[in-house]
């Protein structure tokens, strides 16, 4: 076995060309040589601090109370779902990219059937783009009122969670109103959407939007202005731009750092280049113009559900071409079981030919052609990319993710280093990190 730079890999070489093996390691043999070892401690941080969200392992050595050196560790989440996505057909993928960044599951149905569809060149339908965006946007809300509210409670402010789990309640009964779940939706397929919007969805919606301003204002009241909060926040987890360009950081993060860059205006997609909408940046770079860009994006949110809601008209939600679209047109009943056993027996017993097409589209698939595609979207975290590779069979050869988290997690060294240890929760919560996207 051949020794590699890196002190925790060994390589060898196979038919297959080299193979490497890495390991763990305790830093301990690291420093076992540095005469200043003594002084420092090392400390793990997780997997079960509940400011690590119970999967993440931060690995900090201390000279006092100041890290010296920081290192994350991932994987205990792990669930294989980019390869899980190679033995099941091309619609059954969004039921597994739906789990992956579980905040943000519609993003990532969006993400997938993009490319899916850029692959066949479909057209999706105008009404069905724009409920995309719709729920996008929701979901947009509901994931930055997750981070408000579990930073609130790792910085010590328990109301802040409160109100934020108690307004995401509200995003997530429209969810179940519109898709009949409340997370895992696997409502956005490939050439549209499962089913068009219930009939009363568009007035609770726009219910929601007034209420959910007066929140937000709230939330403004209770923290920006909030000794504490300031002093946990302010200066703290210091990232620039030249950083987070360095490091690939996206979202919040790199737009808190003054940059205004955002997929939905420098590479729009779904139309948003039809939206009124702007760019929220702050040029602090540090925790709380995170925490300011958050809050304002949820008001740029509002502005586009409402855009869209005035956008919506009337049309399918599915692409017509039936070697694509599954032809039983079910659709789910307000009492939230679907539509009546007759009707059912009526569609699917139109004729045998019909019948034997639904079945083999449902067990077998749509064939894909050839191809690679990248299609990226502005998640709540930063961007999101899929590269879908297509040997033109009915299930995809290849599907890799570029998930935020992941990248924007390898930013957690440069901006808790020096720093105590009691802002290296401010500084990791900051980021965002949904370990569900970084261990996919």
């Amino acid at each position: 076995m051949t020794q590699t730079t890196d002190p925790y890999a060994d390589s060898r070489e196979t038919t297959e060309g080299r193979v490497y093996t890495v390991t763990g390691g305790d830093w301990d043999s690291i420093h076992a040589e540095d005469p200043l070892a003594s002084e420092r401690i090392v400390v793990n941080m997780g997997p079960q601090h509940p400011s690590t969200h119970g999967v993440l392992r931060l690995v900090l050595e201390l000279e006092g109370e100041t890290i010296t050196e920081a290192r994350t560790v991932i994987g205990y989440l792990h669930t294989g779902i980019e390869k899980n996505t190679e033995y099941r057909t091309w619609t059954q993928g969004t039921t597994f990219v739906t789990r992956m960044d579980y905040l943000s599951p519609l993003f990532n149905e969006t993400g997938y059937c993009l490319a899916v569809e850029k692959l066949l060149g479909a057209e999706v339908p105008e009404r069905a783009t724009t409920i995309r965006v719709l729920l996008m946007e929701l979901n947009r809300i509901s994931s930055h009122l997750v981070w408000l509210a579990t930073t609130g409670m790792e910085l010590g402010s328990t109301t802040m969670m409160i109100y934020g789990f108690r307004e995401r309640e509200h995003v997530l009964d429209l969810f179940e109103l519109i898709t009949g779940l409340r997370m895992n939706h696997a409502f956005i397929r490939p050439g549209g959407l499962a089913q068009d919007l219930p009939v009363d969805a568009v007035d609770k919606i726009r219910e929601f939007i007034p209420y959910m301003r007066d929140k937000i204002e709230d939330y403004e009241k209770l923290l920006t202005g909030q000794p504490v909060w300031k002093a946990r926040t302010k200066d703290v987890g210091f990232l620039d731009v030249t950083g987070c360009l360095a490091l690939g950081v996206t979202g919040p993060v790199l737009r808190s750092a003054g940059l205004p860059w955002d997929l939905r205006k420098t590479m729009p997609y779904c139309g948003y280049e039809n939206y009124d909408f702007d760019v929220v940046t702050e040029t602090t770079g540090d925790v709380f113009g995170r925490y300011l860009v958050r809050v304002n994006e949820m008001r740029q949110s509002l502005r586009i559900i409402e855009q869209a809601l005035d956008r919506l008209a009337p049309g399918p939600v599915m692409v017509t071409d039936k070697k694509i679209a599954w032809p039983a047109q079910l659709a789910l009943g307000k009492d939230g079981m679907g539509n009546s056993l007759e009707h059912v027996r009526q569609i699917m017993g139109q004729s045998m030919e019909a019948l034997i097409h639904h079945f083999k589209l449902v067990t077998e698939g749509f064939r894909v052609p050839p191809g690679q595609v990248y299609v990226g979207i502005e998640s709540p975290r930063g961007e999101l990319g899929y590269h879908v590779v297509s040997d033109g069979g009915t299930r995809p050869y290849r599907v890799h993710v570029r998930d935020p988290s992941f990248v924007n997690l390898q930013a957690f060294p440069a901006m808790v280093e020096g720093a105590p240890i009691a802002d290296a929760i401010a500084s990791g919560a900051s980021l965002d990190p949904v370990m569900g996207g970084v261990d996919r």
